[in-house]
Order: C-alpha cells, then sequence, then structure tokens
C-alpha cells in the first residue's frame, strides 16, 4: 500500500514514471524525433560485491511488443528501474527516446508503467484512485478516467474498493493509471505473474490489444508462453547480462533447422546421415526393447533431399521423415543454462510434443533467489 507521502500507482521508490516537470515542458532541442523509444548500452548496477546488472546493451523500436525474459534473480526488475530513473546506474546510459531519464523527467514524458506491483489506496475506489493520480499528473488526465477504465473492462467496478480487488483487476487498474498519460511506451514488470488462467489471458489480451493501437510495449518476463505468444522481439538476460537479443524468428532461424527421421534399416540410415554432406549433429534414439528408433539431423532443405536420394540408393527406405519446431523453451535453456542446456536442447525437443519437462518449468519458476 503507498503511503500519502507517494503518489497511488506510483512505483515503488517513489517518482511515477511520467512526472511532468514543474518548470515546464522539457526544452524541445532534447528530443530527437528518429530516437529508438529505449536504447541501453554498457548498462551495470552493483551492491557491493553483487552485480545485480552487469553490461546490458538493447534497442527497443517503435512498435515492438520486447519481452525481457529471464529467470526470477536475473536482473529484470533493477534493469527497468534504471530505464524509468528510479535509481542509478553504476554504469552506462539509458535514453529514452533520445533523452536521459536521469538529467530531466520531461525525458519520461510519454513513458508509463509499473515496476514490481502498482500500488493503490486500498479503502478508496478504483475510479477514486485514478482521480488522485490524474490531479497529480494534470494535462487533462481526468477526461481520460472513463476511456482508461475501459479498456481494461473495470467500468463496471470502478467505484468498488481496490481492497476487493483480484490480484489481476489491480493490475489491470495499474494499466490504467499508466493510460491516463497517453503513453507512447508503456513498460511493465512481470504483468501476469501470480494471475490464475483467466487473469492471464484477460492481461494477454489487453496488452495486444494497446500494441495493435500503436503503443511500444516492454515487458519483462520469467513466463515463456507470454513472451512467445506477445512478442516479436526478445532479450534473454543471463546472471544480469543479454545472452540474445533479436527477433524470436531469427533465434529459431539462427538455431538451425531440426529434422526426425525413422527408416526400415535404421543403422544403415545412420551410417549414411553421418557420411553425407550438409547433415550434422546426427543422434540416433531407440524408443522400445524392440530396436524401433528414429535418428535426428540439422539440415537445410537441399541437404534433405540429398539425403533422401542417398538413403533410397542405400536400401534404408524412409518411414517417415518430418522437420521439429524449435520451442522458445529449448532455446532459452540453451542460452541460459550454459553447456548443460545446449547439451538438453535435443532431449527437450524429443519429448512429448509441445509440452515442458517439469523439471524444466520447476526451474525457471525458482529461479536463483539473487537480486531482481
Amino acid at each position: 500500500m503507498s503511503s500519502p507521502a507517494t503518489a497511488p500507482g506510483a512505483p515503488h521508490g517513489g517518482a511515477r514514471p511520467g512526472d511532468a516537470p514543474t518548470g515546464g515542458p522539457p526544452p524541445v532541442e532534447a528530443v530527437r524525433g528518429d530516437a529508438p523509444p529505449v536504447e541501453v548500452r554498457g548498462l551495470i548496477k552493483r551492491y557491493g560485491e553483487l552485480t545485480a546488472v552487469a553490461g546490458v546493451d538493447l534497442t527497443v523500436n517503435a512498435g515492438d511488443v520486447y519481452g525481457y525474459l529471464g529467470p526470477n534473480g536475473a536482473g529484470k526488475t533493477t534493469s527497468l528501474r534504471m530505464m524509468l530513473g528510479l535509481i542509478r546506474p553504476t554504469a552506462g546510459t539509458v535514453r529514452l527516446f533520445g533523452r536521459d531519464p536521469l538529467e530531466s523527467v520531461g525525458a519520461l514524458q510519454g513513458v508509463a508503467g509499473f515496476v514490481e506491483a502498482p500500488a493503490f489506496y486500498p479503502y478508496l475506489g478504483g475510479r477514486r484512485n485514478l482521480e488522485l493520480l490524474a490531479a497529480f499528473d494534470g494535462d487533462s488526465a481526468a477526461d481520460r478516467i472513463d476511456e482508461a477504465l475501459d479498456t481494461v473492462e473495470l467500468a463496471d467496478r470502478g467505484r468498488d474498493r481496490v481492497g476487493g480487488y483480484s490480484h489481476g483487476m489491480r493490475q489491470r487498474l495499474g494499466i490504467a493509471a499508466a493510460l491516463l498519460r497517453r503513453p507512447r511506451l508503456l513498460l511493465l514488470d512481470e504483468p501476469a505473474t501470480g494471475l490464475d488462467p483467466g487473469g492471464m489471458r484477460d492481461m494477454r489480451l489487453l496488452i495486444r490489444r494497446l500494441a495493435g493501437e500503436g503503443m511500444t510495449v516492454v515487458l519483462s518476463s520469467h513466463q515463456l508462453a507470454e513472451v512467445e505468444d506477445l512478442c516479436n522481439r526478445v532479450a534473454i538476460v543471463r546472471s544480469g547480462a543479454v545472452v540474445y537479443e533479436g527477433e524470436i524468428a531469427e533465434l529459431r532461424r539462427g538455431a538451425g533447422q531440426s529434422y526426425r527421421l525413422q527408416s526400415t534399416d535404421d543403422e544403415r540410415a545412420l551410417a549414411v546421415c553421418r557420411a553425407q554432406p550438409g547433415i550434422g549433429d546426427v543422434r540416433s534414439q531407440r524408443l522400445d526393447d524392440a530396436g524401433a528408433g528414429w535418428i535426428s539431423f540439422t539440415a537445410d532443405e537441399r541437404s534433405v533431399a540429398e539425403l533422401s536420394q542417398a538413403l533410397v540408393e542405400a536400401g534404408a527406405l524412409i518411414r517417415a521423415l518430418a522437420p521439429q519446431t524449435v520451442t522458445l523453451e529449448d532455446l532459452f535453456f540453451s542460452l541460459t543454462e550454459g553447456s548443460a542446456g545446449s547439451a538438453d536442447l535435443e532431449d527437450r525437443r524429443s519429448g512429448a510434443e509441445g509440452q515442458p519437462t517439469g523439471g524444466a518449468g520447476k526451474k525457471l519458476a525458482r529461479g536463483t533467489g539473487t537480486a531482481r
């Protein structure tokens, strides 16, 4: 719960993103019209001997739904705090639309969101909380309350006390508070954490709708399905450092196309695969004691066509040959768990179709327990 000294709905740390400077609008010359919404270079944050963020570089382009993905303790929330100017980095720079949030709160104009969780007065209604925020913000924000409540589908609960809201409703009210500012950039820290399946679905639909209206969205998350469903670009962070940044589709392409083969003579087919040019990462897997199994490999389409011909000529007829989709979960663990994760990549792909292993899901949920 926010104290009277802190604006309700403010991120922990005091200031709300987008606070208008008391001396009027920021200098026009400080704004670059071609600047990306977020540009971070060499961002570092240390707390004594603990390095929470270790040299992050990332760029969020206009119109992106950008996922900042990593296990708990990877430094995601600390990074967002520095992006919003709530804490000062040990080293590195942040630019929001070309401006430094540490030099002027004017850099936060057109920027809104929440870090960790939005906070409101629980004994007041949702609408009353928004009225207080609108009075604090000015700039006709009060005229946008009805629209904001309607956008997050809380119009019929606006007069109810926030203390009676579900967690998902409070999260949506936090987005409504952000929308009072008419943001061009929305930063959300794990918006679906703690929500039930229905709440997660509603949150995804809301974010997708906002993105469809042209808003740039940055969301941190440790939930793979959320990022894969919503985001076009992603930064994957491990121990405070970005290990991949780019399009999810490009990440999959970079992993190479994997195929699974079953033949009438798997032993002969395995020898052909290992000898065939353009066929790599050849592995065999027995499925039962009778010897039935499959062979996996990576290759481009031309090499697969040539392999098919070589198998027929060798007398190992093809019973099944199909490409295997690399999931974001496969790629995430290969990047965040080092060599062990890379070694497990094929094993994860060979499991039940579309089903992550229980161990994988638990490891992601537990995180490392270090700095957020």
